[in-house]
C-alpha cells in the first residue's frame, strides 16, 4: 500500500485548477475592508521563538469591534517549519494546547472542520474526523468527505472540501487542492477508491480504512448521500478485513475498534457493497492511494478548509452577512510568510467578523492569499511565552469557555 503523495498528472488522473481558478472573476466584495482595521505595523510584534512572532489588535466590524490574535511565521528561516497538530488517529480529537504540548510545537491554532455531531442518524456517535484532505510528514493520512457532507459555513463559488492550504517540498505555503488518486486490485482488475479514512464515503463507493483512522465505528461512512448530509443510513453494505494483503474476514455492517498494524479495512456501500461481496478469504487485494495536487506540487504538511482571498483580493461570492469568531491562514511574500490569525471569544468580542472581513483583515496584515480554517468554540491560538524553554499558552479566550477538542491543527515548529 502506496500512503505518499504523488504529483498529478498519472494515467486515470482527471485534470486539475489552481486555485485562482476556483473562482472564474475575482472581485473585491462590497463592504469587505474593515473600518478602522489595524494596519500591520500598528502594534509590536514580540517574538515567541527565532522566525515565530505574535501580536493583538482590536478591529472594528460589522457586528461591533473583534479582537485579533495574530502569529506571524517566516518560513525563510531555515529553522522554522508548519506541521499537522493531530491527535495520531483521523477519528479523534484534542485541544489545540495539548496537541502542540505533545509534538513540541511553540505556537499553534486550531484547523479543519470535523464531523462534530450526528444529531440526523440516531444511534451514530460523531466520529470526531476532518472534513479535507490531511498530510503529514508528506504522508497521505486522509481524503476528503463529498461536498454535501461538509461541516461548516457555505465556501465561495467553485470551491469544494479538496481545498488546502499547506507547505510545500520547497519550504514555501500556497493554497491548493488535493483529490484522492486511489485503488484495489483484484486478479489484475483495479477498481477505484472512493475514500481513505473518511468520515463520510460516496454513495455506490469502497472507501479503505487504516490503522491511522483510529477505534471509532466506521458505520458513519455509510450514512448521508452525495446530496445531503442528513440522509439515512445505507443500509446495502459490506466490509471486508485485509491482512498482509489477503482478505481474512468479512461482515455486513462496518465494524469498529483498532485496525490492526498491517491490515486495511475496506468499506462498501450500495454497489461498492456488491463488489466486496465477491471477495474470498485467502484472496489477495492490493490497495494503493495517494493525493494528487492541483498545482502539481508534493506537500510536507496540509489541512483542509476553504479559501478566501487569491492574488491580494477576496474570492467572489464570500458572505459579507454572517459574523462568528473565526480561525484563518494568510500567506504573503511568495509564501514565505504566513499569518495565523484567530479572533477572541471573550462575550464583548463574540460577534466576531463575516467570512468577507476575514479576507480583508488578511490582506490587511499583508497576505495576498487567504484560508478559513474552522470557527466558533473551536478558534484557539496557543503560543510559548517570550523566552520560555516549553509550554504553550492559550492566548485568545475560547467562545465556550474553554478550549474545544478538535480533529488537527496548525502546528509550528522551531528546530
Amino acid at each position: 500500500m502506496t500512503r505518499r503523495q504523488k504529483r498529478s498528472g498519472a494515467a486515470g488522473t482527471p485534470p486539475r485548477r489552481r486555485f485562482p481558478a476556483l473562482s472564474a472573476a475575482l472581485a473585491l466584495v462590497a463592504g469587505a475592508t474593515l473600518a478602522g482595521a489595524a494596519p500591520a505595523h500598528a502594534t509590536t510584534w514580540t517574538g515567541v521563538a527565532p522566525g515565530v512572532t505574535y501580536r493583538q489588535y482590536d478591529l472594528a466590524a460589522a457586528a461591533g469591534t473583534a479582537h485579533a490574535h495574530v502569529l506571524g511565521v517566516d518560513l525563510a528561516d531555515p529553522r522554522v517549519r508548519l506541521g499537522l497538530l493531530y491527535p495520531g488517529v483521523m477519528a479523534a480529537r484534542s485541544t489545540v494546547s495539548s496537541l502542540a504540548g505533545r509534538q513540541g510545537a511553540v505556537a499553534g491554532v486550531n484547523g479543519d472542520f470535523f464531523d462534530i455531531t450526528e444529531a440526523q442518524h440516531p444511534g451514530v456517535a460523531a466520529t470526531g474526523a476532518s472534513v479535507g484532505p490531511a498530510v503529514a510528514g508528506g504522508r497521505a493520512l486522509k481524503g476528503a468527505v463529498p461536498n454535501a457532507q461538509r461541516f461548516g459555513p457555505t465556501p465561495p463559488p467553485g470551491a469544494d472540501t479538496r481545498a488546502v492550504v499547506g507547505v510545500g517540498a520547497d519550504g514555501r505555503a500556497r493554497l491548493d487542492s488535493l483529490t484522492l488518486d486511489g485503488s484495489y486490485t483484484v486478479e489484475g482488475r483495479r477498481m477505484p477508491l472512493g475514500g481513505v479514512n473518511q468520515y463520510a464515503l460516496p454513495e455506490n463507493s469502497v472507501g479503505a480504512y487504516t490503522p491511522e483512522w483510529g477505534d471509532v465505528s466506521r458505520r458513519r461512512a455509510v450514512c448521508g448521500s452525495d446530496t445531503a448530509r442528513a440522509a439515512p443510513c445505507g443500509s446495502r453494505t459490506y466490509e471486508v478485513t485485509l491482512k498482509r494483503g489477503r482478505v481474512v474476514s468479512a461482515s455486513v455492517t462496518p465494524g469498529s475498534g483498532a485496525i490492526a498494524a498491517g491490515s486495511t479495512v475496506l468499506v462498501g456501500r450500495e454497489a461498492g457493497a456488491h463488489r466486496l461481496r465477491k471477495l474470498v478469504a485467502g484472496q489477495r487485494v492490493a490497495v494503493r492511494y495517494a493525493l494528487a495536487s492541483a498545482s502539481r506540487s508534493a506537500y510536507r504538511f496540509a489541512v483542509g478548509g476553504f479559501p478566501v482571498l487569491s492574488g491580494g483580493r477576496p474570492l467572489a461570492g464570500l458572505d459579507a452577512s454572517v459574523s462568528a469568531v473565526r480561525t484563518a491562514v494568510g500567506i504573503g511574500d511568495g509564501g514565505r510568510r504566513v499569518f495565523l490569525f484567530t479572533l477572541d471569544g471573550a462575550a464583548r468580542y463574540r460577534g466576531g467578523l463575516t467570512i468577507s472581513e476575514v479576507a480583508a483583515a488578511l490582506r490587511s496584515l499583508g497576505a495576498t492569499e487567504g484560508f478559513s480554517l474552522d470557527g466558533g468554540g473551536s478558534s484557539t491560538l496557543v503560543a510559548r511565552p517570550p523566552g520560555a524553554a516549553a509550554g504553550v499558552t492559550v492566548r485568545n479566550h475560547p467562545s465556550d469557555g474553554a478550549e474545544r477538542p478538535v480533529a488537527n491543527g496548525v502546528g509550528v515548529f522551531v528546530s
